[in-house]
Order: C-alpha cells, then sequence, then structure tokens
C-alpha cells in the first residue's frame, strides 16, 4: 500500500552556510521525527567528518546545534509524495518544497549539497542559475548505496570550503 510522507521543517537560519538537501525523510527517519534516524545511514558520520565534530554518538539536538554553530542547515528537496518504505525509487507523485525562496531568504548561504541522485534530479533544476551558489551533488548516506565511506567522504569533504572557520576566542 502506498501512504503519503511529508518532509520536516527546515533546521536553517541566518547563518547558514552550507544547505544539504536530502529527499524525503525514510521510514525510521518519520517514526523518531529527526533527520537522518536510521542508524545505518551515514550522515551524522559524514558531515560531522566535514565540520570536524564527531556527532555519531551526540544525542539529536546536540547534533542539530552543532550543525548550526558550523553553518550547516538541512531540508528535504520533497514536501510531499507517495512512498511505500524508504527507497526513493519509490516516490511517487513528488511536490517539491520551495528551495529557491527559501534559499534567497538565507543571506550567508554559499553551497547547497544534494544527498544522493534524488534530491539532485529534484532539487537542482529548481535553484540552478542562482547567482553566488555552487550546487553540490553527494553521494547518498542511505545504507541502500553501498559505496565505501571512504569514497562517500571525498565526496562530501569538498563542503568545507564553503563553512566559515570558527572565530577566535569562541571555544566552550
Amino acid at each position: 500500500m502506498t501512504t503519503a510522507k511529508s518532509s520536516f521543517p527546515p533546521e536553517a537560519g541566518p547563518g547558514t552556510r552550507v544547505l544539504i538537501l536530502g529527499s524525503l525523510p525514510g521510514e525510521v527517519s518519520l517514526a523518531r521525527g529527526q533527520y537522518y534516524a536510521h542508524p545505518r545511514n551515514q550522515f551524522w558520520r559524514l558531515i560531522g567528518a566535514v565540520i570536524g565534530v564527531d556527532l555519531a554518538g551526540a544525542d539529536y539536538p546536540g547534533r542539530l546545534a552543532a550543525l548550526e554553530r558550523a553553518g550547516v542547515g538541512l531540508w528535504d528537496v520533497v514536501k510531499s509524495a507517495s512512498r511505500v518504505g524508504s527507497l526513493d525509487q519509490h516516490i511517487r507523485d513528488p511536490a517539491p518544497n520551495p528551495l529557491a525562496g527559501f534559499a534567497r531568504g538565507l543571506p550567508e548561504l554559499k553551497a547547497v549539497g544534494f544527498n544522493g541522485g534524488t534530491a539532485w534530479k529534484i532539487g537542482a533544476i529548481q535553484i540552478a542559475g542562482a547567482p553566488g551558489l555552487e550546487l553540490i551533488a553527494l553521494p547518498s548516506s542511505s545504507p541502500a548505496h553501498t559505496l565505501p565511506f571512504e569514497r562517500k567522504l571525498a565526496g562530501w569533504l569538498p563542503l568545507r570550503a564553503f563553512l566559515a572557520p570558527a572565530p577566535a576566542g569562541n571555544a566552550p
């Protein structure tokens, strides 16, 4: 049976320099109300390596706070769709989120990373041509994408170039 699924609200604010867009939350994420909640999804390990913070062992509020401090925001390209299970290949009738307008409202935004091919296919066309904005196709963090972690990480590390170094004297 196909069921309707909806994305979460964005986790991004005026200091967001890099916005990472997924496709649509999977079943585990929807059940927990958290981005990238599936324990085998490598998102938190990947983005933690990008920002230099171990996020894999942190609780969800701590993960979001670390992303905010680093200038990283999260959202999804699909606002709602029908989908059985969690795989992107089963997304039907996607209604996109208003990505272009949202991106224009982030004054520090320098780059948008698309987590996987479906996110790229649906989202990049909406933001293409935005002045001063780099669009980056990222290897999917999903466990369904079986590329070794090291190869995924090599695709994610270019995001570092768009993140400002932490201001001196602001250590915890």
